[in-house]
């Protein structure tokens, strides 16, 4: 009974898929949980409703990872988003595309995705063990050869880490992995959190928390950093920002926050208009009503309690009429609303993080088969390596990919 063709330690998306995979062909395979149930981070996954993945072209997916996103060609080129619709499809989970780019069950249920996983294990007789922590991954120097658990020790020429990173601690994650990995050779990138709200020195937004503005682009103003940016909507919150832009931009700036202690940035709020185009409005409003107010004229792009808190920034009364203001405050109020700074200082740890920033090195393990380079027959795959992207389904897709050419075994 504890012997095995495949030991796969982690049950969330990435090991699912790798233990159903080598079950489809024919091995016989432990899946080891540390929690109490499987796929508990897959459960929460966009707020429930489970972006699995979107509809980008390989190419362009792994453009969005920066420059490790080429580690995943042979995995994408296995098992892309088609592939992935189709395995759910075999599986009696239909998915759909509603906005064309994100791809969800149709249901928006990430209930279902982990029901349909939970019972295709059952249907390949995959041993699926929970409330077991691995301690220990045995080996010889060259391969392995099992584990041990707190409970009992298990035995197989083939392990696969997938336990994911440090995101969403209160969910079990503790970076297991990385101790497994390190205590085998490998080597672990400096981890930071990612997908997460963020802090600013500012305290202003704590009055315009009622609103949601849309495609707002975040970009650090820093020379060295400038090309760092993100667009997406705003929330403002009573200590900082949040919302989907910003849980892109984190996975940028939390590096950043550790080397300048603070990252100043620009958040441009008016959906692309310009200095230029922004003096035009307020010149046809004033054109269109003779008393029109600063507010008034700003109303179509900005919610009230950003238009208020942005001209006491700049000390104008947004009650007034924009010609009666002077000139100086007049431009001072075209760049604020065209451009506000803001100053981030900090966050709140992995304690709210989606994700981890950094992992198991990619140089130490094989993209063609997401097997170490140093010990035979140890793999890895999803969150656990140093493979991080934005919102939209790509962190998912990667775990899947790479869980299902783990669990190929080649």
């Amino acid at each position: 009974m504890n012997n095995y063709d495949l030991i796969v330690i982690g049950g969330g998306a990435a090991g699912m898929i790798a233990a159903i995979k080598a079950g489809r062909d024919g091995k016989n395979v432990l899946l080891l949980e540390k929690l109490s149930k499987t796929g508990s981070k897959l459960k929460a996954t966009g707020g429930g409703r489970c972006n699995l993945t979107n509809t980008l072209s390989n190419e362009d997916f792994m453009a969005r990872f920066g420059r490790n996103g080429r580690f995943m060609r042979d995995a994408l080129e296995l098992f892309d988003h088609h592939s992935l619709q189709q395995f759910f499809s075999e599986i009696g989970v239909a998915t759909h595309a509603p906005d064309g780019f994100r791809i969800f069950p149709v249901g928006h249920s990430s209930q279902t995705i982990l029901d349909a996983l939970e019972e295709e294990l059952k249907h390949l007789h995959v041993r699926v063990l929970c409330s077991q922590k691995v301690t220990e991954i045995l080996h010889d120097g060259c391969k392995v050869s099992g584990l041990k658990t707190e409970q009992q020790s298990f035995f197989s020429p083939n392990i696969i880490i997938a336990t994911g990173g440090l995101g969403y601690p209160m969910l079990g994650a503790e970076g297991d992995g990385y101790t497994l990995a390190s205590a085998l050779g490998h080597t672990t990138t400096e981890l930071f959190p990612a997908m997460m709200p963020l802090l600013t020195k500012e305290n202003w937004t704590d009055n315009c928390r009622a609103d949601t503005l849309p495609k707002v682009e975040l970009r650090v103003a820093l020379k060295k950093y400038h090309k760092l940016h993100a667009t997406g909507d705003l929330i403002f919150t009573k200590n900082g920002i949040r919302g989907p832009v910003v849980l892109d931009f984190a996975r940028e700036i939390t590096p950043l926050l550790k080397e300048l202690g603070e990252v100043p940035i620009i958040a441009k709020l008016t959906k692309g208009i310009n200095e230029d185009a922004l003096l035009q409005l307020f010149k046809n409003s004033a054109a269109q009503e003779l008393h029109v107010s600063i507010k008034k004229s700003l109303l179509p792009i900005l919610p009230a309690s950003v238009i208020d808190e942005l001209c006491k920034l700049v000390g104008v009364d947004s009650t007034m009429k924009f010609s009666k203001i002077e000139g100086k405050a007049r431009a001072e109020l075209i760049k604020i609303v065209c451009a506000t700074p803001l100053t981030i200082t900090g966050h709140d740890g992995f304690k709210m993080a989606m994700i981890t920033r950094g992992g198991i090195s990619l140089k130490e393990t094989n993209p063609q088969t997401m097997q170490s380079k140093l010990i035979q027959g140890l793999y890895f795959c999803g969150e656990v390596m140093d493979i991080d992207g934005p919102c939209g389904g790509y962190n998912l897709q990667w775990s899947f990919s790479s869980g299902y050419l783990a669990g190929s075994l080649l």
